[in-house]
């Protein structure tokens, strides 16, 4: 496993952008497909945003597609989500997530991850 840390999440104003980064430990990082989800108050964890090892290939959320960008540096054991246009409806726990045995046919469940950050919150004011 890895161990994870996100960053970057705070208060913006609707039409705002945010970069949220995951620091990840250990000299495997490159053999992970990670992912960003979000959970709201009272809602269910969701895929945001996934992105395969080495090839880097990137699948979104119908919700944010076109809106974010995921995107990883193994030299920095990193993986980023730059969210741009944020709505309200944006407003989440966002946290990310690794998993050794990435598949695309997985990556959408949570439960097939197995290891996460801690999570940072991302506010978007209307």
């Amino acid at each position: 496993q890895v161990q994870l840390v996100e960053s970057g999440g705070g208060l913006v104003q609707a039409g705002g952008s945010l970069r949220l980064s995951c620091a990840a430990s250990g000299r495997t990082f490159s053999s992970y497909g990670m992912a960003w989800f979000r959970q709201a108050p009272g809602k269910e964890r969701e895929f945001v945003a996934a992105i395969g090892r080495s090839t880097g290939n990137t699948y979104y959320a119908d919700s944010v597609k076109g809106r974010f960008t995921i995107s990883r540096d193994n030299a920095k054991n990193t993986v980023y989500l730059q969210m741009n246009s944020l709505k309200p409806e944006d407003t989440a726990v966002y946290y990310c997530a690794a998993d050794r045995l990435f598949t695309t046919s997985t990556m959408k469940n949570p439960a097939k991850f197995d290891s996460w950050g801690q999570g940072t919150q991302v506010t978007v004011s209307s």
